[in-house]
């Protein structure tokens, strides 16, 4: 290498090394959000987002949260037992509103798949506030051949909430090849959805979901603020037929009973999702919800897919031991 070109070099790296700090400085110090960070720049906001995922991987920023957690253990070792979980994270959340609960429980997802990622691995994808959030805080590394697989179609309009856009994000930050149900995740009638599923294409799709080693998975609830009808996938009206025919909440866009059983609905026959129940032979099935109002749909999503790593608040972790236990056959 000449020394016009180690010179050019340095400086590079100098600038990036700098334009990082300034990146940081303006997220964790000033507050701004990632668009804000990324207008002040004059960067994209994908660069934003690699390079805070680069200041947390390389120390330039660390969070260190001091507390006794003997409490939080606690909890998490009386959920693993009250529902045959194989692990539990229980997460702080000052209080039950939506954006609080998706944020911390997003982050511990967060921190969850960031270990979990290595060479090889394909990951099926869910959707949900949780999942959104859990794409902001994940830690960037150098992967080879990973694989992600969108679990559920999307939307006709483009939408930061499009339930196929989690999928597409975790995809782009670690340069992974993706999978996607290219289809409305709901369709006007069944004669469509299983026309689309014989389909080569779509059968493939179900075979790799069925085959990823870790899906990582959010729940809904019925309430008028559960993602599918705020964001107007369903409409509000739906709802009370739903809970009518027993559902409790939503795994995947399937709507489940208390049990975990999917249940006889129209709304059911016309989704273009994976179902719950395909996903009981993947190795790490982990659900990440919280909130008091998802305790019923979060125990119910756990029946429906098997999973056995659960992440959640403190409030609903709470709520989720007042309900019955779950019986684990062993595995």
């Amino acid at each position: 290498m000449t020394a016009r070109k180690k010179s050019k070099r340095t400086a590079f790296q100098a600038n990036q090394e700098e334009l990082k700090l300034r990146c940081a400085w303006l997220y964790y110090v000033e507050g701004m959000t990632q668009e804000q960070v990324a207008h002040n720049l004059g960067i994209s906001r994908l660069k934003v987002l690699r390079l805070l995922a680069a200041t947390r991987e390389d120390g330039t920023v660390q969070i260190i949260i001091n507390s006794q957690a003997q409490s939080s253990v606690a909890l998490q070792r009386a959920l693993e037992k009250h529902l045959g979980l194989f692990e539990a994270t229980v997460v702080p959340a000052s209080d039950q509103s939506e954006a609080t609960i998706a944020n911390v429980v997003g982050y511990g997802a967060a921190r969850y798949l960031s270990e979990q990622i290595s060479n090889g691995l394909s990951v099926g994808v869910g959707w949900g506030g949780a999942l959104q959030a859990c794409m902001r805080s994940l830690t960037w590394q150098e992967v080879e051949d990973m694989t992600v697989v969108s679990l559920l179609g999307g939307l006709t309009r483009a939408s930061v909430h499009n339930p196929s856009s989690v999928a597409w994000r975790l995809a782009d930050f670690y340069q992974a090849e993706l999978f996607q149900i290219t289809a409305p995740v709901f369709v006007p009638d069944t004669s469509l959805v299983t026309a689309l599923w014989d389909q080569a294409d779509f059968r493939d799709l179900r075979e790799r979901a069925r085959s990823v080693d870790i899906a990582l998975l959010s729940v809904g609830d019925l309430s008028p603020q559960a993602s599918i009808f705020r964001r107007g996938i369903l409409a509000p009206n739906e709802a009370k037929s739903l809970r009518d025919a027993g559902a409790v909440g939503d795994v995947l866009c399937h709507f489940v009973d208390q049990n975990g059983r999917v249940i006889d609905h129209p709304v059911n026959r016309r989704v273009m999702a994976i179902d719950p129940t395909d996903l009981r032979q993947v190795p790490k099935v982990v659900i990440t919800s919280g909130g008091v109002r998802k305790a019923q749909a979060i125990r119910a999503g756990l029946l429906a897919t098997g999973a056995r790593v659960l992440i959640t608040d403190v409030a609903a972790a709470n709520a989720l031991l007042e309900l019955p236990p779950i019986e684990r056959t062993s595995s």
